[in-house]
């Protein structure tokens, strides 16, 4: 069963895709392969711009359904189980089963929190205690 954290942020205006790409470079330090999933077209564009652009001194290999990539962007979910899952979904993720960590960030606005809310219950209705971590 999947490890499910939530990043919370509680007072810092930082946006999901920031608080992402900063997660992203501190579990490439660990050797981790990341999967950042959003049916968004334009979230997987953003992301894979700011991707090149968010740190200045190094580089993160990554692409839009670049499956072999240490940092795969894609509308659908990733077949291979080590992948730790960021969700940029507005629903919980179902398979917690194939997954080893399912990633949520929740921007510190009302409309985020609501699905926020909304997800860590369905994860507790699969089974599972969410980890919370607020900043």
């Amino acid at each position: 069963m999947a490890k499910i954290s939530f990043y919370l942020f509680e007072k810092s205006p930082e946006r999901q895709v920031d608080s992402a790409c900063r997660l992203c470079r501190k579990l490439l330090l660990q050797n981790k392969k990341i999967w950042l999933y959003s049916p968004d077209e334009n979230l997987q564009k953003e992301l894979d711009d700011l991707l090149w652009t968010f740190d200045k001194s190094s580089f993160y290999a990554h692409g839009i359904n670049q499956v072999q990539a240490p940092i795969c962007i894609a509308g659908h979910l990733p077949t291979d189980a080590e992948r730790i899952v960021f969700n940029f979904n507005n629903q919980a993720l179902e398979q917690i089963n194939f997954f080893s960590h399912i990633i949520e960030i929740i921007e510190n606005e009302e409309a985020a929190k609501i699905i926020g809310r909304e997800k860590f219950k369905s994860y507790r209705r699969l089974g599972v205690e969410p980890r919370t971590f607020k900043l």
